[in-house]
C-alpha cells in the first residue's frame, strides 16, 4: 500500500539529482581548469584536448540521463499498473459496500416486519384471550341457564311428618333431578344462581284426620307466597299449588309445613317440590 508514494518520491527526486550531478560536474571541471597552470607553449595542446574531455563527459551525462529516464519510465509503468490494481480494488470494495448497504436495508426491513408481526401476534393473543373469556362466560351462562330440580319428601321408606306447633321448614331429601345444583337436599333451600324468572310447584298429601289438616306454604326470602291446603277427617287427601317468581341472585325459596299440619310420603313419592328457570333477566 506504501509502494506508490515511495516511488512517486523517487520519481520527483531523480530530476533534482541529475541537476545537482550536472552542476557539480560542471563546477568541478571549471575549478580544475582554473587551478591548472598551463605553460604558454603547451596551451595549444591542452586546448586541443579539452574538447575531447568535454565531449566524453557530455556523452556520459547523456547516457546517465537516458538510464534515469528509462528507470523513471519503468517506475511510471509500474505505478500505472499499481494504480489500476488499486482502482480495481477500490471498485470491488465499493461494490461490496453497496452490497452491504443493500443487505443492511433488507435487514432493517426484515426487522420492521418482525416487529410488526410481533405486535400483530400480541394483538391476536389478546383477542384470543378475550374470545376465550367470552367462550367461558357463555359456557358458564349456558350452564347457569340450565337450572331445574325436583325432589320428594322422604329419602326412603314411608312416614308422616308433623304436626308441629309452629311453622316448620320442610326438607325434601329424595332428589329426582338437580340440574345446576341450585337445590340443597340437606337444608331444603333453593338458592337462585342467576337473576331471572323461575317457576315452582309443590304437591302434598296425607291421610285424613279430624284435627290435623295437610298444608304447606311456598316461601321466598322468609315471606309467604302461596299455600296448598287440604283437610278431611278420613281417607287420603292431596292438594297442590305453584307460582312464578322473579328472583335475584342469592334469593332463597323453600316450603314450610303449616302449623298443626302433617304430610305423608312413601316410595311412591306423594309429596314433591319442583322448580326450574324460565329465562334470565
Amino acid at each position: 500500500m506504501h509502494t506508490l508514494p515511495l516511488r512517486m518520491e523517487m520519481t520527483m527526486c531523480f530530476p533534482l539529482l541529475l541537476l545537482i550531478c550536472s552542476f557539480s560536474t560542471a563546477q568541478q571541471l571549471q575549478t580544475e581548469s582554473d587551478n591548472k597552470i598551463i605553460p604558454h607553449g603547451k596551451q595549444t595542446e591542452s586546448q586541443e584536448r579539452e574538447p575531447t574531455n568535454a565531449s566524453d563527459h557530455q556523452h556520459t551525462c547523456t547516457e546517465d540521463i537516458h538510464a534515469v529516464l528509462r528507470e523513471m519510465s519503468a517506475s511510471l509503468g509500474e505505478q500505472r499498473v499499481e494504480m489500476r490494481h488499486l482502482q480495481r480494488e477500490n471498485e470491488a470494495q465499493a461494490a461490496k459496500l453497496r452490497e452491504l448497504e443493500l443487505q443492511k436495508t433488507e435487514v432493517d426491513k426484515l426487522k420492521q416486519q418482525l416487529q410488526a408481526q410481533a405486535a400483530e401476534l400480541i394483538t391476536m393473543k389478546a383477542r384470543t384471550n378475550v374470545t376465550e373469556n367470552k367462550v367461558e362466560a357463555l359456557k358458564r351462562d349456558g350452564e347457569v341457564k340450565q337450572v331445574a330440580f325436583s325432589a320428594s319428601l322422604l329419602a326412603s321408606g314411608s312416614g308422616t311428618v308433623g304436626p308441629f306447633n309452629t311453622h316448620t321448614p320442610l326438607v325434601f331429601r329424595h332428589v329426582v333431578t338437580n340440574t345446576g345444583n341450585a337445590y340443597n337436599p340437606n337444608t331444603g333451600f333453593f338458592i337462585a344462581p342467576v337473576r331471572g324468572a323461575y317457576h315452582f310447584e309443590f304437591y302434598i298429601g296425607a291421610h285424613g284426620h279430624a284435627s290435623h289438616p295437610s298444608s304447606a306454604v311456598l316461601v321466598k326470602n322468609g315471606e309467604h307466597v302461596c299455600i296448598a291446603y287440604e283437610h278431611q277427617p278420613s281417607h287420603y287427601g292431596t292438594s297442590a299449588n305453584g307460582a312464578t317468581l322473579l328472583l335475584e341472585v342469592g334469593d332463597v325459596v323453600f316450603l314450610r309445613l303449616w302449623v298443626n299440619s302433617r304430610m305423608f310420603d312413601n316410595e311412591h313419592h306423594h309429596s314433591t317440590f319442583s322448580g326450574h328457570l324460565l329465562f334470565t333477566l
